[in-house]
């Protein structure tokens, strides 16, 4: 088989569509060596509530627009007290709550990093193990890539052996295809349409939510629901 791998930036308790791209390839590569862009998904992302889609964002500090993801901080304390309680309030009467009330309880209220991209890291491998995702996840420094944004994508494909690169299409805006056919890499584009609905708290349904809202409504069944579980 040919070796796949995805590469990406990390994001705080990402959608579903995130966790299928990791479970799609050999390797994951978190990409956090690259700037950090306000109000995008790094820090914050969509909750599900009976009165409409809240955003739960962590307080960070952007000092300049060079600042990279993994030299991104958290400038409130206790922001995570916070969300666990804003969690409890949301979730706290979804049926798989409980299950895993006492696991995210410890997570949230034993981080002890400002660094916003460990923090994301943590909950990413939290919530893989909970979904039997066993993917290998490596950050992208470990590789040191060199040369432009396509370059160092097709050098980390090179470094990891892999034949084939798998995004998302929001990347067909940059992606340079004959850059990577010229280096006898593939390119496969994830489709992100199509997820079956699950049972959510409240209606209308909401696919673009946080892993979170399918964990505590679906429980050990929730890998069910991701596309690369059924293929």
């Amino acid at each position: 088989m040919k070796k796949k791998i995805a590469i990406s930036q990390s994001n705080y308790i990402p959608w579903k569509g995130y966790f299928d791209m990791i479970n799609m390839v050999d390797v994951f590569v978190l990409y956090d060596e690259v700037q950090y862009t306000k109000n995008d998904w790094r820090n914050r992302n969509i909750l599900k509530t009976n009165k409409g889609l809240e955003w739960i964002t962590i307080p960070v500090k952007q000092n300049n627009l060079d600042q990279r993801v993994d030299e991104t901080k958290v400038f409130l304390p206790k922001w995570n007290v916070k969300h666990w309680k804003t969690l409890q309030a949301v979730y706290g009467k979804a049926p798989f709550f409980r299950k895993y009330r006492e696991r995210f309880e410890k997570l949230y209220l034993e981080i002890d990093t400002l660094l916003l991209s460990e923090i994301n890291k943590k909950f990413i491998h939290e919530i893989c193990d909970i979904l039997n995702i066993k993917t290998p996840i490596i950050s992208s420094t470990e590789l040191s890539l060199v040369g432009d944004a396509n370059e160092r994508l097709i050098d980390a494909c090179i470094k990891l052996e892999a034949k084939t690169y798998v995004s998302g299409p929001t990347a067909k805006t940059y992606i340079k295809d004959a850059l990577f056919h010229e280096n006898s890499i593939e390119i496969e584009w994830i489709d992100y349409s199509g997820y079956k609905e699950y049972n959510q708290t409240s209606t209308p349904f909401e696919h673009g939510v946080s892993v979170l809202d399918l964990i505590f409504n679906e429980g050990e069944n929730a890998n069910s629901f991701l596309k690369s579980f059924n293929s």
